[in-house]
């Protein structure tokens, strides 16, 4: 009994720890500032890679077309060798919707120790630079921009003195497993990376949405962006870090004008989405999946076993224990329920949660030594360390 007190005590101190110490990383509350006019509004070129997208295009592109920029800005949709039209597709939008210029273009298959969107993303800022733009915006197909986004994206740069501004899109949440999953999936990021530590003078945090970047040209050419991250399969955080680790100064945040259109309606979908690259987030370290795998269990799975464990066998100060440390828990989970506008009453269903991404977690490291490991859209990249 002792033992089972110690623990459940040690979930307690851990949500503690979490909720004062990790960067108020709980918090939604950072958001672009208001939009201040910064009286030059410079060029700005468009990168979107995209493989098989036709199913979301029709929703992402005519938003990025009729962005209200008051400066010189234009897209390239870079089509990585799709099977379903994609680039046709994205020319007769263009065609129909008129708005910005666009270029539609294809780089051909990667060569080794590429992933495919990081080749798709050199060729894009490779045509870009003959514009010789600014800044560069780096986002997805599924991704939809409200008109101003791209002008409060620049205004934030400018007026920061930002080289990187990243806005974590919101996620699609119709379905009941997007609703118990997604918002936790911000959550869970978030937690790793403290939106607030990742803008303060020198914090060594570093993290970007890879739905929406917007990166200056200087910055990307001083960090060999994309050629530094070539195998990177979380490209987003490789992003960041390398921006940061050569000088630059970057900011991320929740988005209020940005949204993906993608739809992951089923479990299996969310469960091929997070377990693709959760492996290659543990570095495809045998040891530190043991560690998260543990740590899961201490901090999420633990409360509640310890509320039921106690009343069952009667042990008021397991069960009081428990129930702090769940109570803790859920009260860091609202306000991430509250931006996604869901029912508050998933917030003591976060174990459930996160046990599910404990699964997925395993299952990525066992697709991985299966030969399977980070698949996506037909392509399987090894880790890095195993490519010439």
């Amino acid at each position: 009994m002792d033992v089972v007190v110690w623990i459940t005590a040690a979930a307690l101190a851990a949500w503690l720890w979490l909720l004062l110490c990790q960067g108020f990383f709980w918090r939604t509350d950072l958001r672009l500032p208001p939009r201040t006019d910064p009286g030059h509004w410079p060029d700005v070129c468009v990168v979107v890679p995209a493989r098989d997208e036709a199913e979301v295009l029709p929703e992402s592109l005519p938003s990025l077309l009729a962005q209200e920029y008051p400066g010189h800005a234009e897209i390239f949709l870079i089509d990585d060798g799709s099977s379903d039209g994609t680039g046709a597709l994205a020319r007769a939008l263009s065609d129909r919707c008129g708005g910005l210029p666009l270029t539609v273009d294809s780089p051909g298959e990667p060569p080794a120790g590429w992933t495919g969107k990081l080749w798709a993303v050199r060729h894009g800022i490779t045509l870009a630079r003959a514009r010789e733009p600014e800044f560069l915006l780096l986002t997805d197909a599924d991704i939809a921009h409200e008109p101003e986004s791209l002008r409060e994206l620049v205004a934030a740069a400018r007026t920061g003195g930002f080289d990187l501004v990243s806005q974590m899109a919101r996620l699609r949440v119709a379905s009941g497993w997007e609703r118990l999953v997604v918002p936790a999936f911000v959550y869970f990021f978030a937690q790793l990376y403290p939106f607030r530590r990742i803008a303060a003078p020198g914090s060594r945090t570093a993290a970007a949405a890879g739905g929406c970047v917007l990166l200056s040209a200087e910055a990307a050419e001083r960090a060999r962006i994309p050629d530094a991250i070539r195998q990177a399969v979380i490209d987003d955080v490789s992003l960041a870090r390398a921006v940061k680790r050569s000088g630059g100064h970057i900011w991320l945040g929740l988005a209020e004008h940005v949204d993906s259109v993608r739809p992951y309606p089923r479990l299996t979908d969310l469960w091929r989405m997070v377990s693709r690259s959760a492996y290659a987030q543990l570095r495809h370290n045998p040891l530190v999946l043991l560690g998260t795998v543990l740590g899961l269990a201490l901090v999420y799975l633990v409360p509640p076993a310890a509320v039921f464990f106690g009343l069952v066998a009667r042990d008021g100060p397991v069960a009081l224990l428990g129930g702090l440390a769940w109570a803790v828990m859920t009260a860091t989970y609202i306000p991430m329920l509250r931006y996604y506008r869901q029912t508050l009453w998933l917030a003591p269903l976060l174990p459930f949660t996160a046990f599910l991404y404990l699964l997925m977690t395993v299952d990525s490291a066992v697709q991985h030594y299966r030969g399977r490991g980070a698949a996506w859209k037909g392509r399987t990249y090894a880790r890095p360390d195993a490519t010439s």
